[in-house]
């Protein structure tokens, strides 16, 4: 991996996802595939594009020619303050977003097969290189995506939105496989099919994804009635990209409404969003997170964190943060006024894990009280000592406490915790906690360590301290299927080698006519070699070849071989 500062920020539980390029694995047919999309993109996109995609081609590393190298990509994104890594096709939502908000491109190594030139289920370098890395050299859409990135990483996940996710990759994998059998993809896609079916309310992931993909993804800007591209999906699909601008397509005023509308990365959208400017992106993604438990916190983020079950970090008032497996809530008054989580948890303050209060210390899990302290005039978290003595809290003696609650705490005062002038921690010994009948806190439990708070302010998915937490993205167990050549198809790939090679070179001109005839005798359903054939005749001379015998060729081939039509028309044109 090149160097770039961003990617030395990047923490533990994210490199595990990044694998390597493999450039030397990319056919020379990988490359033709790359240079005809990007021609294709560059030639149609020029004046339909956001201005920022065609200069962004250069200030980011991205070739018309040739894949990208990604240590050549990431020497000249660091002057722009990003990095890019390859990962193996679709990875876990939370951590796509939270690599955006390291400023860290994620993009999938792979490349699409020549039979899905025009659009791909699956990510891959065209999607996520030509179309999302151009356009973050506009600062201020740069900055839109790190800012989701950060507030998308933080949003509650649901069990059931992880097997959304895994049966997404799996039908992705198998449609983006040319060899994969069809009752293997009906199979997956009616298995996709029930899981949509059920899912119930959507999570904050599965909404903040829909913005992501109709913004990042598939997002126009400018007028409404004549928009212009920004969305890497868009960008990178030369089917789609003609699509969006045609009246088949609606486009409507992106509004916090698009996170009720759901997408299929498997076809074309019959619907696009398009906003005035990147401003408005913010704006609405604003909206969204004061509508989040992040921002909210109360009841509803600790509902919020039950339901994930899994990690998941409240924030009290005092800034102390509890990093654990939520499970339960005392209520009184409609107010939360005890919280519980079971199994290995963590306290953190500022997203730095508290010296003694890992998860191996909390390893049965956590309760403690929220609210205010009884007769005490400030919030708990600005008690100071003499506050903490006027109430008969005193480090080394028996302590009786009462919340407003109505929940009691007797006990020996051990220690008390602050930072940054904020009292987080009581820690008892001998400590009896009790709400009404119900015990919460025996004395041969042993030190009982009392959060400090009257509220909590924030809930979110994921820990407080990552590395702290030791969290662990799974890394997928199924992996992108690697497409085997017959030894016919790779001498074919040679062919595009050889050619290439004189193109660029401008010599052996005289080999051209033998490799034309290997083509049309050996590989007759080939189109793509014959339109840079044709591509060449153009502008070069060369004894032995007519661009017209080789357009007649291809129309021929339009013909007998009709799917190629399309495709052959965009080559001949550009």
């Amino acid at each position: 991996m090149s160097h770039n500062n961003v990617l030395e920020r990047l923490p533990h539980h994210l490199r595990k996802l990044i694998i390597d390029q493999h450039y030397e694995n990319y056919t020379w047919q990988d490359h033709s595939v790359w240079r005809f999309v990007m021609r294709q993109n560059v030639a149609f996109l020029k004046d339909k594009a956001h201005q920022s995609y065609i200069n962004g081609l250069g200030k980011t590393g991205i070739s018309i020619d040739q894949i990208p190298d990604i240590d050549t990509m990431n020497r000249i994104l660091a002057d722009i303050g990003w990095a890019a890594v390859t990962v193996d096709g679709f990875i876990p939502p939370a951590a796509f977003m939270e690599f955006q908000a390291y400023n860290v491109l994620v993009i999938a190594a792979d490349i699409r097969p020549i039979d899905q030139l025009e659009y791909t289920p699956a990510p891959d370098i065209i999607h996520e290189a030509a179309g999302h890395a151009p356009i973050i050299a506009d600062p201020e859409y740069a900055e839109y995506l790190r800012y989701f990135g950060e507030v998308g990483s933080k949003a509650f996940s649901s069990s059931a939105d992880f097997a959304l996710y895994e049966a997404i990759r799996h039908l992705s994998i198998l449609k983006a496989d040319p060899n994969t059998p069809v009752n293997d993809i009906s199979k997956a896609e009616e298995h996709l099919a029930g899981l949509e079916a059920s899912l119930g309310l959507p999570s904050e992931m599965a909404l903040v994804r829909n913005l992501h993909w109709w913004t990042v993804e598939y997002g126009m800007i400018g007028d409404l009635k004549s928009p212009r591209i920004y969305g890497a999906g868009l960008l990178s699909s030369i089917g789609e990209s003609a699509n969006a601008m045609s009246d088949k397509v609606l486009k409507l005023p992106y509004s916090i409404d698009a996170v009720y509308y759901n997408f299929d990365i498997t076809t074309q959208q019959p619907q696009l969003f398009v906003t005035p400017d990147f401003a408005h992106l913010t704006t609405v993604l604003d909206e969204f997170a004061n509508s989040m438990a992040l921002r909210k916190g109360g009841i509803e983020g600790l509902l919020k964190a039950i339901e994930s079950a899994n990690t998941a970090t409240c924030v009290y008032s005092s800034g102390l943060q509890v990093t654990g497996t939520f499970t339960d809530y005392i209520l009184h008054q409609n107010q939360a006024v005890y919280m519980f989580t079971k199994g290995p948890t963590m306290l953190s303050f500022a997203n730095r894990k508290l010296d003694g209060h890992g998860k191996d210390y909390h390893s049965q899990g956590f309760g403690s009280p929220i609210g205010r302290i009884k007769n005490a005039i400030k919030p708990p978290r600005y008690l100071d000592d003499y506050d903490l003595m006027q109430l008969g809290v005193v480090v080394g003696k028996i302590v009786s406490l009462e919340f407003e609650s109505g929940v009691t705490i007797h006990g020996k005062l051990l220690s008390t915790t602050r930072m940054q002038g904020n009292l987080l921690l009581l820690s008892f010994t001998d400590c009896t906690v009790r709400y009404q009948d119900r015990l919460l806190f025996d004395p041969s439990w042993g030190v009982f360590d009392m959060a400090v708070g009257e509220s909590i302010v924030s809930a979110y998915g994921g820990p407080a301290d990552a590395d702290g937490f030791g969290l662990e993205y799974p890394v997928p167990a199924e992996k992108t299927h690697k497409i085997h050549y017959s030894v016919k198809q790779l001498e074919l790939h040679q062919l595009y080698g050889q050619f290439r090679k004189i193109r660029e070179g401008k010599s052996g001109y005289d080999q051209l006519p033998h490799i034309w005839e290997r083509l049309k005798n050996d590989y007759p359903n080939d189109w793509l070699l014959p339109v840079e054939f044709n591509e060449l005749l153009k502008s070069t001379n060369i004894d032995g070849l007519n661009q017209k015998d080789i357009l007649q060729y291809l129309n021929d081939l339009k013909t007998t071989r009709p799917d190629f039509a399309n495709l052959i028309d965009r080559g001949i044109k550009v």
